[in-house]
């Protein structure tokens, strides 16, 4: 069966995801794993990636999804970072229509208590320059994505070490 659709079929595709997660860890341990340009690449199980950067730009290569180009906008430990992102695209990050990715973090708990927010906002939807029904698949499929990346960062962070094949 096929998910029901996250848009009402008559209303135009959103230019942004927003979504969140508690996740009961501290805003460093947090900022650590999405600070990690691709961590977000995945099919909602964390896998290394071969991570190589030019200048702005940073290589992220998937085994399963292929090649990302990603540049950080902004840096702000260990409460924010954006991406700009151009999946699979060559030259220049600035050479085609892109989006962006922005991950904030803020406190939830106490002191005593470490639990924070993690919010992620995917911006661009609406200049990927791509015909109607393709803009609105691509919006609902990183709608339901970024609760599994959610669901990622959130298991990294509360389990521990990152578990890879290569231990």
């Amino acid at each position: 069966m096929a998910d029901a659709s996250v848009l009402p079929a008559d209303s135009p595709v959103p230019d942004e995801i927003v979504r969140s997660a508690l996740i009961h860890a501290a805003a460093e341990k947090v900022f650590a794993i999405i600070s990690e340009p691709g961590w977000f690449i995945n099919d909602g199980e964390y896998r290394e990636h071969k991570v190589t950067r030019q200048g702005a730009i940073t290589q992220v290569v998937d085994p399963v999804h292929g090649s990302f180009q990603l540049a950080i906008e902004v840096r702000e430990p260990p409460n924010r970072i954006r991406f700009r992102w151009l999946g699979g695209g060559l030259g220049a990050i600035s050479d085609a229509p892109n989006n962006t990715v922005e991950f904030i973090i803020d406190p939830a708990g106490t002191a005593k208590r470490n639990l924070v927010r993690l919010t992620v906002r995917e911006r661009g939807f609406a200049k990927l320059g791509l015909d109607e029904a393709v803009r609105r698949r691509n919006f609902e499929e990183n709608y339901r994505g970024w609760e599994q990346q959610l669901r990622v960062a959130r298991e990294l962070a509360e389990g521990g070490p990152r578990q890879t094949d290569q231990q």
